[in-house]
């Protein structure tokens, strides 16, 4: 249990990171997806229940890196390593 908790609360401090510089160029509700998700995973976490908290921040990367993608966002260059862009 102490390998999921752990692993979940390291997408989620990346993910935190990447909200907080993101920039959102246009598609807003694809940001709302992304951002519900990696709001849900932060409750999941805080209910202890750590196999959902880690995959609401995957699908919360997914959107990012897909609106990535679509030109619809973008993160400074160091984060950019973190996504297939």
């Amino acid at each position: 249990m102490t390998n999921l908790k752990q692993n979940a609360e390291k997408e989620i401090k990346r993910m935190q990171k990447v909200f907080d510089s993101l920039e959102v160029k246009k598609g807003n509700q694809f940001y709302d997806f992304a951002k519900n998700y990696f709001d849900d995973s932060k409750h999941f976490l805080e209910k202890k229940k750590y196999i959902e908290a880690f995959e609401a921040a995957v699908i919360a990367w997914a959107y990012i890196d897909f609106g990535l993608k679509l030109n619809y966002f973008s993160v400074p260059r160091e984060q950019e390593k973190w996504f297939t862009v």
